[in-house]
């Protein structure tokens, strides 16, 4: 895992994802399957909940979100109306529990921040469902520190339209910025712009 101490003394601002590098996205991804068999259980008193759950937490572990609701439907006969209260709560779900960020994670953020680092977040997907991640993620104070910007309000990544956007606005250099992330978007997004870029795990 990176840490304080591997970043280079000059880098003064440096813009994360949310998504398996802050927050683990299973641990959001789970609760809506948590909430969405408990809701087809009271509409349908059938399947019961946990047997639900169960099936969608061991097909994720395998295939992700990918075809979860048309497996889950096949296997327990669930109408295709259901489809549009999953992709809701994918949304909107309020959580049974805080989103916790990875204890490295927590660590670096609070380091950069007693450091008097800049912090954004830029992060990709459907920008309500970000927002909803994040307002229920415990930051333990330090989202007052963060700046947050949806790149899909722009262009998806690797696309540099929401970089040039959030470097300009905040009239940043480029030699100044660092680009933590694991995923291969990111590191795309910072050859293309020409800014460093440093694996999170």
């Amino acid at each position: 895992m990176l840490k304080y101490q591997d970043i280079p003394s000059h880098k003064n601002v440096f813009i994360f994802e949310l998504d398996d590098v802050l927050i683990p996205q299973k641990d959001y991804d789970l609760q809506v399957y948590y909430l969405f068999a408990n809701f087809i259980e009271y509409l349908e008193t059938f399947p019961p909940a946990q047997e639900m759950l169960a099936f969608m937490a061991k097909r994720y572990e395998v295939h992700g979100q990918y075809m979860m609701f048309d497996e889950t439907a096949k296997v327990f006969g669930l109408a295709s109306k259901y489809k549009e209260n999953l992709s809701l709560l994918f949304t909107n779900a309020k959580l049974t529990l805080k989103l916790l960020l990875y204890k490295e994670a927590l660590e670096l953020l609070q380091e950069l921040t007693i450091n008097r680092k800049h912090i954004y977040l830029l992060t990709s997907g459907n920008p309500q469902q970000q927002l909803n991640k994040i307002t229920q993620t415990e930051w333990h104070g330090l989202d007052k520190y963060l700046k947050v910007y949806f790149a899909d309000e722009f262009e998806p990544k690797p696309f540099i339209s929401s970089l040039e956007y959030l470097i300009e606005e905040n009239n940043l250099k480029k030699d100044e910025i660092m680009i933590i992330s694991n995923h291969i978007e990111d590191e795309q997004l910072a050859k293309v712009a020409k800014i460093d870029f440093m694996k999170f795990i």
